[in-house]
């Protein structure tokens, strides 16, 4: 299967899973996850239609920045350092991983260099696992509201890596998990916090993400084939 297949049976899944929850397709949008991928693939996936990209190396990503044309709209989706915040100042505009307070300032430190505001999400470790970055949800609301008070971010929504379970029905209650607590943090009503995003879903179980309000997906094998 080539590329373009790839998506169009990616967008094809995506509106089946819609229609099942009583979404609307457009607002679920696909982020393919280009990290490790060279450049011409991600070409290949442009000429497809495709235009939302994911990285998760920021070296890696800047030198594919420089490279592509300015038609890409650029997430970065891996765990991130504080010292690496100045590869992606100003060069992608939502910024998924963000799971504690120093590396939120570094952010705004960056941008306000240049006198933009970062789009960022808070990212949540809700299977506890110690292999992977994320808040605790009982440290998230005060997170969030200490974020909300640096002038050069906006919050926009969370994100959650789940842990892998082969049978997509048992990451089910994390999926929902996730839309509760955007929906409970909402009824808060913090400044300058909008939790319109949730981002959540990889390429075994984006369809059921999008049946607990998923509205950005990070697909990367189902599209590119396996990571190398």
């Amino acid at each position: 299967m080539t590329i373009s297949q790839n998506l169009q049976r990616i967008q094809q899944r995506v509106h089946n899973a819609c229609q099942r929850a009583r979404r609307d397709p457009a607002h679920v949008r696909l982020v393919a996850v280009s990290k490790t991928k060279p450049a011409a693939m991600i070409e290949a996936a442009l000429q497809a239609g495709q235009t939302l990209f994911g990285e998760s190396y920021a070296q890696e990503f800047s030198s594919k920045f420089d490279e592509l044309s300015d038609k890409v709209e650029w997430h970065f989706i891996g765990a991130l350092q504080s010292n690496k915040v100045k590869y992606l100042r100003g060069k992608v505009q939502l910024i998924h991983s963000v799971d504690r307070l120093s590396l939120a300032r570094e952010i705004d430190r960056q941008w306000g260099k240049i006198d933009r505001v970062a789009d960022i999400l808070l990212q949540l470790n809700l299977g506890g696992e110690a292999s992977k970055a994320g808040a605790d949800e009982e440290e998230l609301e005060t997170l969030l509201r200490q974020v909300a008070e640096l002038p050069n971010l906006r919050v926009r929504g969370l994100m959650a890596l789940p842990p892998y379970l082969e049978d997509p029905e048992q990451v089910r209650p994390y999926f929902r998990r996730l839309r509760e607590l955007a929906t409970l943090l909402r009824e808060r009503k913090i400044p300058n916090v909008a939790l319109r995003e949730l981002s959540m879903g990889m390429s075994h179980d984006f369809e059921v993400a999008i049946e607990e309000g998923a509205t950005l997906i990070r697909v990367g094998s189902a599209i590119f084939g396996e990571r190398y």
